[in-house]
């Protein structure tokens, strides 16, 4: 089974996706969707669906994890994540792939045991648990973490329902 995870961001989305075979889990791919601070935000929409769209059809997941249970004093920042989500959604949906939703703090608990892990710690666990070369950028380990969780959660339960 292959999961894609989705840390999204306006400048900076992660990308991942892992495959269960058998009692061992492997990164198929990762990467950071990035946009420079002057590209117009319709230009960064864009490029986050056609980078989905490709990892989409070459990976043809089962599923699709992305971040959820945000709350934001900021206004604009909750909107601009809200359009990304949209986005990562909508090009979910349209391949066919359930999206499904963990909070950061649920991934974080369930990669290293703490729900309040540092970005750093959490990379650091990613490379172990999927013996990776190297410790992958904030950004793709954050889509890592949320497509383990989603396997892991998933095996000893009854799959969640997708949003």
């Amino acid at each position: 089974m292959k999961v894609l995870g989705i840390d999204g961001s306006l400048r900076g989305t992660g990308l991942a996706v892992i495959e269960q075979q058998g009692s061992r889990t492997v990164s198929r791919h990762w990467e950071v969707v990035k946009m420079s601070a002057k590209a117009p935000h319709s230009e960064c929409l864009s490029t986050i669906r056609k980078r989905l769209d490709v990892v989409l059809a070459e990976h043809s997941p089962a599923a699709a994890v992305i971040e959820g249970g945000f709350f934001f004093k900021n206004a604009k920042v909750a909107m601009v994540l809200g359009e990304v989500r949209g986005v990562a959604i909508a090009g979910c949906a349209t391949a066919g792939v359930p999206v499904f939703e963990y909070s950061p703090r649920r991934a974080k608990q369930n990669i290293t045991g703490w729900g309040a892990a540092p970005k750093e710690q959490v990379a650091r666990m990613v490379k172990s648990v999927l013996g990776l070369s190297e410790i992958p950028p904030p950004d793709a380990a954050d889509a890592l973490a949320l497509a383990l969780c989603h396997l892991q959660t998933n095996r000893c339960l009854l799959p969640s329902e997708p949003i």
